[in-house]
């Protein structure tokens, strides 16, 4: 049946040629889409009705010209198709239309497109195209020119300016070699959409750009655009939409962008612009969206920017604003978004954000607002993200602004708020963080708490919290954070918190907690910190909870006795277990301490015998040391440089993260790594510093393996470090695979490497690590070891 298919294309392909081209027939047209299919991979059978039974025009997809009746297009838009672009397709002579955007082609785009006269529209965006662009440049009635989305490389386009009818060009998202914006691309006077981000841009925007008069569109975002914005754009009167984020543009915004009247969508965010915004911008009374986050701007917030009534979303984080933010904002606009965090504005917090009950993202941390927070948030139902942390606000909340059934994150820390924490509380059912840390609420932890069945992070630290902790958080499975320190807490442990399978962190240090340590903490199978200091805890320490995977356990400061377990032991630090009088250490005990806690036996070993063994246990750790570390040269060294890139690539994989501690990043920040955060080189890979853009995130150390490292490798460092907690032991977070590309997400260490530790000298050349410190090194050594 194949080859009796195939026989018929290629008869119908040799008739074709001898049929003048405005005349060709159903016949040869079929032969033609034939021909265009069998280069396909239709996985979804959505090309099932283009059989050599059915007319050309019944094919799906397909548009005839209702006079002639020839195919006039081609239109597969998602039809989930792979394979290539038959060069064969401009025997259509009638083909105005190919549009096949989001499949996954692949393959060159054919030469002999440039055959397809009368193509109009030309859209192969968001598919996996490679190799160069070939010069198109004889379509003159293009006017719809769209290569987005792709792999393509080379040089970019120039040839683009000379498609004179151009209305439509978008080649953003490919890896183009960088270089400049051409200047012809001015040329293209009717253009209205120009779509050029993410290609590998340099260099200023070329002043024919401010001469496109029916631009409407204007999209130059994730490129490495330098300069200023001149005061030209204001003759692009007609534009709608300005996307110039992420780039290198500096200097102050001109005065003149007040002019462009029509405008909707403003995103210069991720430049170095500074100055003032010029008053008149906030006439652009067609504004929906307005974002300039990550900037140097200064100054005070134009007071039109509160009359606006088309604002959804407003972003300004990370400059340096200041003054009082208008308190009218968002009075008469349908805010949905707005983030204004990390400036310095002061004075009362603004009332009327959510006036129209649409706001979902509301985001205002660390300024100086201060004052109380207004009484109208307690009828925002709509919140998602509820961030006022890190200002200086004070009084009682509302007991409706607990209440909040679709919040995710509720973030009231580092302020002066006072008051109680309501019952109502329980309706946030979709809560994933509260943290109210460092403030001065007061008062009975309500139960209903154990409601929040998504919660993962509750931090109540430093407060004034009292009575019992509820017995009702054991029900919150997916808590993997509980922080209730420096509160005024009291009754025991509940045994219920041992049903939180999932809790990594658990504090409760410095409050009133007296009773036993509960057995079943050690069902906290992902228990990571455990710190129960400063309580009135009595009896023994279960040990139970020596079996636990912990990297800190303190106990310090209560009222402990019984034989400390021998595997708490390894992981605690000198001041793990200071402070309990009735606490000792079994004389068995295998690993040597020096905490200051007796021998259960009350027997005290020998001063000079202790001595020798420390010195035996140091020897042999560093003999070990030496072994383990030329093992490792010996395996890796064969993988020593295959490649040292620090870029993602693999575009058509998604990425494959695997979390041993909780830790909240993007896994494209984590690739986007620069050389002058390296911090080392080894054999296995480069490892770099790296801050995290997330709120609380802090810094991490990031190991890219070099591709071609064995998984093997990999696999072994993820299996020891991940699923081993100790405090002697390096954190590992995560990582990260896609295709040959691999990232270990490490704890990072500020004050640098043991190698680099030990050469450090203090004054008179004197080393900074004296023999009792490099002894209690060694024996960290061997315990994490």
């Amino acid at each position: 049946m194949a080859t009796t298919l195939n026989q018929f294309i290629l008869l119908m392909l040799l008739i074709c040629s001898y049929f003048p081209p405005n005349f060709a027939s159903p016949t040869v047209e079929k032969a033609v889409l034939l021909e265009f299919k069998s280069h396909l991979k239709d996985t979804s059978n959505y090309l099932a009705s283009w059989t050599a039974s059915n007319s050309p025009c019944d094919f799906s997809g397909v548009s005839c010209d209702p006079q002639t009746g020839s195919v006039n297009g081609i239109h597969l838009d998602n039809a989930s198709l792979a394979g290539e672009i038959s060069p064969s397709l401009c025997r259509l002579q009638g083909l105005k239309f190919l549009v096949l955007p989001s499949n996954s082609i692949s393959g060159n785009i054919p030469p002999q497109l440039s055959q397809c006269r009368n193509l109009k529209v030309l859209n192969l965006t968001i598919n996996k195209l490679v190799g160069r662009i070939p010069d198109l440049s004889g379509l003159s009635n293009l006017e719809v020119l769209d290569f987005s989305g792709n792999f393509l490389t080379g040089q970019f386009p120039a040839w683009v300016g000379s498609l004179r009818r151009l209305v439509s060009l978008g080649l953003a998202n490919n890896v183009f070699n960088e270089g400049r914006i051409p200047e012809s691309v001015g040329n293209l006077k009717n253009l209205t959409w120009l779509f050029l981000s993410n290609c590998k841009r340099v260099g200023e925007i070329p002043e024919s750009i401010y001469g496109l008069k029916d631009l409407e569109t204007f999209d130059l975002s994730r490129n490495r655009i330098s300069g200023i914005l001149s005061k030209s754009i204001s003759g692009l009167r007609k534009l709608r939409k300005i996307e110039l984020f992420a780039n290198n543009l500096t200097g102050e915004l001109p005065s003149e962008l007040a002019n462009l009247t029509l405008l909707q969508e403003f995103d210069i965010s991720a430049n170095h612009f500074s100055g003032k915004l010029p008053p008149g911008m906030a006439n652009m009374k067609n504004l929906t969206v307005f974002q300039l986050y990550e900037n140097e701007f200064t100054g005070e917030i134009p007071r039109g920017f509160e009359d606006l009534r088309n604002l959804v979303g407003f972003s300004i984080y990370r400059n340096r604003f200041t003054g009082e933010f208008p308190i009218n904002f968002g009075r008469f606009s349908p805010l949905i978004s707005i983030d204004i965090s990390e400036n310095n504005f002061t004075g009362p917090f603004p009332r009327y954000l959510c006036e129209s009950r649409n706001l979902q993202f509301l985001l205002a941390l660390e300024n100086g607002f201060n004052g109380e927070f207004p009484a109208s948030y307690a009828e925002c139902k709509s919140l998602v993200r509820f961030r006022i942390n890190q200002n200086r606000l004070s009084g009682k909340l509302p007991s409706g602004i607990w209440s909040m059934p679709n919040v995710d994150i509720m973030d009231f820390s580092d302020n002066d708020f006072s008051g109680q924490m309501s019952p109502e509380i329980g309706n946030s059912a979709s809560m994933s963080q509260l943290m109210l840390e460092n403030n001065r609420f007061s008062g009975v932890l309500p139960s209903e708490l154990g409601k929040l069945a998504q919660l993962e992070r509750l931090y109540l630290s430093n407060n004034s919290f009292s009575g019992v902790i509820p017995p009702q958080l054991g029900s919150l499975k997916q808590l993997s954070s509980l922080q209730l320190q420096g509160n005024s807490l009291t009754g025991s442990i509940p045994h219920e918190l041992g049903e939180c399978t999932r809790l990594a962190d658990f504090n409760i240090a410095g409050n009133l907690i007296d009773g036993n340590i509960p057995t079943t903490l050690a069902q906290m199978t992902s228990l990571n910190s455990l710190n129960l200091s400063r309580n009135r805890l009595k009896g023994s320490i279960p040990s139970s909870l020596g079996k636990l995977k912990l990297s800190l356990i303190d106990v310090s400061d209560n009222e402990l006795s019984g034989s400390i377990p021998p595997d708490l032991l390894d992981i605690g630090s000198n001041d793990s277990f200071r402070g309990n009088k009735g606490l000792c250490a079994d004389k068995n005990t295998k690993v040597f301490v020096n905490y200051g806690i007796g021998v259960c036996t009350g027997e005290q070993t020998h001063k000079k015998e202790l001595l020798s063994n420390k010195l035996i246990a140091t020897f042999a750790v560093l003999s070990l040391l030496i072994l383990i570390l030329s093992t490792l040269l010996l395996i890796n060294y064969r993988h020593y440089k295959v490649n040292n890139s620090n870029t993602c690539s693999e575009n058509d994989q998604k990425w494959k993260v695997e979390s041993f501690h909780h830790l909240e990043f993007d896994a494209d920040e984590i690739c986007n790594l620069e050389e002058e955060h390296l911090i080392g080189n080894g054999g296995a890979g480069k490892v770099y510093r790296l801050e995290l853009k997330k709120k609380n995130g802090g810094t991490v150390a990031v190991k890219q393996l070099w591709k071609g490292t064995s998984l093997k490798v990999i696999s072994a460092e993820m299996n020891i470090l991940g699923n081993i907690r100790h405090r002697n032991i390096l954190k590992l977070y995560a990582c990260l695979l896609r295709g040959n590309t691999a990232f270990l997400v490490f704890e990072y260490m500020e004050k640098g490497n043991l190698f680099q530790a030990l050469r450090r000298e203090i004054k008179d050349g004197k080393p900074e690590l004296d023999w009792n410190k490099r002894y209690n090194i060694a024996l960290g050594v061997a315990k994490g070891l």
